[in-house]
């Protein structure tokens, strides 16, 4: 098993006021040669937005856009002619495909929103543009790994990527095995909240680590952690 950890104090930031973000790869002002991406990971945004404010209307082509809100809610309009909000237990998942321009902005003028967003480089180019959005029980994560985006449809959002997002919400003390879907990927574990260890390397709130060359492994709660898993080709 051959591992990269990346330090939640690492990561690159940007305060514009109305947003502040920390950027775990290379980002707009942020640019550190080594962290282009993991595989086809190539954004991993932890964004805090304040109340009415957000990110006016632009262009995306050619990317696999995730978005989990951790706190809040976010209102979200494209030019497929969608227009949601996303609450925090949903997750949202935009094929930009040939192209498509949208806009998300904070769905509260007075709380702030707090959200991931991830993006993922396609599979196949120039699909259709799509989007879709889910609610996904928390007992479904507890002590367990819940699955919520995936090639393969079953109960989560699909992507076009060899690429599965899981959640998992594991207890003080315990000890989880997580299993690769595919042969030859990797996995992104972003601790979101509370520590844990994987392999020899202790883990905190915000920090991650990259796996690959490896089939499985294990996580050992050191407190109770929520913990994001993104799997994808690394080639």
């Amino acid at each position: 098993m051959k591992t990269i950890v990346h330090k939640a104090n690492t990561r690159g930031t940007a305060d514009f006021g109305w947003l502040k973000s920390r950027h775990t790869f290379s980002f707009g002002h942020y640019y550190d040669p080594a962290r282009i991406q993991f595989g086809m990971l190539r954004v991993l945004n932890d964004d805090i937005v304040k109340g009415g404010a957000g990110f006016p209307t632009h262009p995306h082509n050619n990317m696999e856009i995730v978005s989990i809100p951790l706190k809040g809610a976010l209102a979200h309009k494209d030019s497929t002619g969608t227009e949601q909000v996303i609450q925090t237990g949903e997750v949202q998942i935009m094929s930009a495909g040939s192209g498509l321009t949208h806009s998300e902005y904070n769905a509260s003028k007075t709380d702030e929103v707090n959200f991931l967003q991830v993006w993922i480089l396609p599979k196949e180019k120039n699909i259709a543009p799509r989007y879709d959005q889910k609610h996904f029980d928390e007992a479904g994560r507890k002590d367990q790994i819940q699955t919520v985006v995936s090639p393969e449809h079953k109960d989560a959002l699909w992507i076009n990527q060899d690429a599965y997002f899981s959640l998992l919400n594991i207890s003080d003390g315990n000890t989880m095995t997580y299993n690769l879907n595919m042969e030859g990927n990797g996995v992104y574990t972003f601790i979101i909240d509370g520590s844990l260890e994987i392999g020899s390397e202790p883990l905190e709130k915000r920090d991650a680590i990259g796996i690959y060359d490896t089939s499985e492994f294990e996580i050992k709660a050191k407190g109770d952690a929520q913990v994001l898993f993104i799997e994808i080709p690394m080639n």
